[in-house]
């Protein structure tokens, strides 16, 4: 024990030995042993520190695969049954870290139900559409839960909040985001914004076969025209797209 320990305040003994559980808990090579300690630990403590302490078991994977799933799960576990207390801890867990974003939004949903992720995922999309990240991981993990979620997607949100979370990442650097964000526009109502959004990613990604042949789709499954841009879009549709009579995108068969 060092001398912070001995003659710091019992706040900051308490942060302190939260540091070295933490350090703990995400020594993905260390014993087991060791790791599963200190989360029955921090669950028993109950606290919110410790249960904010406790989610960030979910961003390393240790060696042993196996053990790493079953050590998740006693995480999640003890999240879930911490109840309203970890609501806070998760959420913040979520919009501080860039891996196991996954397994917040599983405990999350457990937590309070889809309609309440919903509007903690849109805030998050909100926020990273508006900054450079290297790794797109974290919005593809929120987008894929707003694409396996429709009902919740559907309920809880209105056309202009979706959109405000969405649009912008129809510019995001990379491919999957710009993809997986037209996957999920495609499946809301069709505001004017989203058309016009979607017609623009089109033009600019007129070589991309793969983002120009989601964006094809997100228009026909809308059944949205392409009013004002019928020239510029009709020599980018190749079988089996083409556009009817009213400028709607089809597909043949």
């Amino acid at each position: 024990m060092g001398l912070f320990d001995l003659f710091g305040s019992k706040e900051e003994r308490e942060k302190s030995a939260l540091r070295k559980a933490a350090q703990k808990l995400t020594e993905k090579y260390g014993p087991a042993e060791n790791r599963q300690q200190v989360i029955e630990r921090l669950a028993s403590q109950g606290t919110p520190a410790a249960l904010a302490t406790l989610c960030l078991r979910f961003t390393v994977r240790a060696e042993n695969g196996v053990t790493d799933d079953e050590e998740k799960e006693m995480v999640r576990g003890a999240l879930v049954d911490a109840g309203e207390t970890a609501v806070g801890p998760v959420k913040e867990f979520l919009a501080q870290q860039e891996s196991g974003v996954a397994w917040g939004l599983r405990v999350l949903t457990e937590l309070t139900g889809p309609a309440e992720v919903e509007d903690a995922v849109l805030a998050l999309l909100e926020k990273l559409g508006r900054e450079y990240t290297r790794d797109p991981e974290k919005k593809l993990v929120l987008l894929a839960w707003l694409s396996e979620h429709p009902a919740g997607a559907g309920a809880g949100a209105g056309t202009a909040r979706m959109e405000a979370a969405l649009l912008p990442l129809l510019e995001d650097f990379s491919d999957d985001v710009r993809i997986s964000a037209t996957r999920v526009l495609a499946r809301q109502p069709a505001g004017e914004a989203a058309r016009e959004a979607l017609l623009q990613l089109l033009l600019r990604d007129r070589d991309n076969a793969r983002v120009r042949g989601e964006v094809l789709a997100a228009l026909a499954e809308l059944g949205a025209d392409v009013k004002g841009h019928r020239p510029a879009v009709e020599p980018l549709l190749v079988e089996p797209w083409y556009l009817d009579r009213e400028g709607r995108v089809k597909r043949r068969g």
